[in-house]
């Protein structure tokens, strides 16, 4: 049995996208939850609202479908993860007897037993999980259009579950997608016609369809029709930078017939396009069905034309009852983009000050200004990595979690407790232009010294190919903290150092309204990778609290008041100037 990670389930490898979106328009929640007894968490047991099968044959062996069930425990916090606790779920076949039979693989830790399957695993953990499948096949005697239900329980020491109950019908629509030829490689400005085309190759009509269309950030279909309802960011795990459109196509979709849009789509390719993706989809229109692809997230209906879709050829004769689809893996298409853009990430330091044995806090970071977003959505894998270097005489004393200890080298470090020498923090699979990340380090200033500082640089997430392939501004990529630096701190911006050089421009963030992707992201060092939780340094607003010209509030006060660290600074001061004069004609 194929046992996966919630967080890893819906947004790696590809073609992850289309089966995060299936899932999305299978799976419902199931009946009110039970009281939770003694604090246990609730999962609840959701699966297709309805399962299509193919009538049983003349001759051959009927065809199967599977039935997919999933868990669900929302109310779990990231990290309770439980890999021990044992649980079984139970489903109950006397409502199908004589309409389908039921078949497990032989791999499956699943069992039939006359009218029961039992399915035992292991582990209870945050988010969505799936469990070994149940094939179904027409039983031998069955009619078309003859169903049943089928009720799922399950039980464990360690969990409560909420019941969930499904219907299987012989004989359905089966609604196919055809695939529409893009161009791929584009230019920002593109625009192309989708004509979206689908056939009903099942055996009975369709009642309606909805059409559901997801694009990431860089591409867009103006109109906006007035049968179709959109949302931004969401639903499903995708992560910001996502539109979602579902469109109500009325009508009576025959047996035998294939459809295509009355207008067809425009896609337009943005000025932030990088990569991106668009995906297409139909399924037979019905409440259960908008509201599984709805997944709970706000939509908002269009104000444009009518949205339909017409015959390519004359429909074959059929039943006009409406059933689930027999195959719903042909649904869908995928479409990649990959355009010729650019995205300028620009690292911003800090200034802070303080007596020996005070803690500042220092907010450093990187922004996005674009023009593009950058979205790994295919591999799910970080675009890049906030690489800071501590500066001499200070020690870290906390840090945002998403970031993590590595050696003076960049290697791994096995101790993530105590105090290092320089940290590296993943983004996400995605930063949106005009996101970025916004990270507060604690220092405690150890000994007192004069323009001590370290370098702040966004870099590749891999530490043997540091380059942004899509950063047309590397000098921009490094900053530099600053710890009781002189006056303003002119110098605070990179000018040294670094992966690929510095700016000689201040270190404060730029001006750009943040719009920053707070999801997690996997490790992208060198060395064994470790989970990067997220955190609120994605979703601080650039220039505000941290990155800012001045010194820190928290240190200056201290710092006038310090008559050891006023003698510090005039005993320095001579030493910091010619440092700054040899630093200026190296980089003259």
């Amino acid at each position: 049995m194929t046992r996966f990670s919630p967080r890893a389930a819906l947004c790696r490898a590809a073609g992850s996208l289309a089966a995060a979106g299936l899932l999305a328009a299978a799976s419902l929640a199931g009946a009110a939850a039970p009281a939770q007894a003694a604090g246990l968490p609730v999962l609840a047991i959701g699966g297709p609202a309805e399962t299509a099968l193919h009538p049983y044959p003349e001759s051959g062996e009927p065809l199967h479908a599977t039935l997919g069930i999933t868990l669900d425990n929302p109310g779990a916090d990231e990290g309770d993860d439980d890999y021990e606790t044992e649980f079984t779920v139970t489903f109950d076949l006397s409502g199908i007897a004589g309409v389908a039979d039921v078949a497990v693989e032989d791999t499956s830790d699943c069992e039939v037993t006359g009218t029961k399957a039992v399915c035992t695993d292991q582990g209870i953990w945050p988010g969505l999980r799936g469990i070994d499948d149940l094939l179904l096949t027409a039983a031998e005697g069955s009619e078309e259009g003859d169903s049943g239900t089928i009720r799922v329980t399950g039980q464990s020491k360690g969990a409560t579950f909420t019941p969930f109950t499904t219907r299987v019908t012989v004989g359905g629509a089966d609604l196919v997608m055809e695939e529409l030829p893009f161009k791929e490689r584009t230019n920002p400005g593109d625009r192309q016609k989708a004509p979206i085309t689908f056939a009903n190759r099942g055996t009975r009509a369709a009642d309606g369809v909805l059409l559901g269309l997801v694009y990431s950030r860089g591409l867009d279909i103006p109109e906006r029709y007035s049968n179709c309802e959109y949302t931004e960011g969401g639903p499903g795990s995708r992560g910001p930078g996502w539109t979602t459109a579902l469109c109500s196509v009325e009508g009576s979709f025959e047996a035998g017939a294939t459809y295509t849009l009355a207008t067809p789509l425009t896609i337009e390719v943005t000025d932030r396009a990088y990569y991106d993706m668009f995906v297409y989809s139909i399924h037979e229109n019905s409440a259960a069905q908008r509201t599984a692809q709805r997944a709970g997230a706000p939509f908002e209906r269009g104000t444009g034309a009518v949205l339909k879709a017409v015959p390519v050829k004359a429909p074959a004769k059929g039943a006009t009852a409406r059933g689930g689809d027999l195959n719903p893996w042909d649904n869908f298409h995928e479409a990649d983009f990959r355009t010729e853009n650019t995205a300028d990430f620009v690292a911003y330091g800090d200034k802070v000050a303080g007596a020996e044995g005070t803690t500042v806090t220092a907010d450093i970071g990187f922004r996005n200004e674009g023009p593009a977003w950058v979205g790994y959505v295919r591999s799910g894998e970080p675009v890049a990595t906030l690489d800071f270097t501590v500066p001499p005489g200070t020690t870290v004393t906390a840090k945002p979690d998403r970031c993590r200890a590595v050696t003076a080298g960049g290697g791994y470090r096995e101790d993530q407790k105590s105090p290092a020498p320089r940290y590296v923090c993943d983004t996400s699979m995605s930063v949106l232009d005009g996101g970025g990340l916004d990270l507060p380090f604690e220092l405690r200033i150890d000994r007192s010294s004069v323009g001590a500082e370290g370098a702040v640089t966004v870099r590749g997430p891999w530490l043997q190919n540091p380059k942004l392939p899509f950063d047309p501004e590397p000098a921009n990529n490094t900053a530099y903290l600053i710890v009781n630096g002189e006056g303003e701190g002119a110098d605070s911006g990179g000018t040294t150092g670094g992966t690929d050089g510095g700016s000689g421009e201040p270190s404060t963030p730029p001006t750009s309204a943040p719009d920053p992707d707070s999801s997690e992201s996997p490790s992208g060092t060198t060395g064994p990778s470790e989970s990067a939780s997220s955190a609120t340094s994605d979703g601080g607003s650039a220039g505000t609290t941290g990155g800012g010209g001045g010194l820190a509030a928290t240190g200056s006060a201290v710092l006038i008041a310090s008559g050891t660290a006023a003698a510090a600074l005039a005993a320095g001061l001579l030493l910091f100037m010619a440092a700054r004069r040899r630093a200026a004609a190296r980089h003259a």
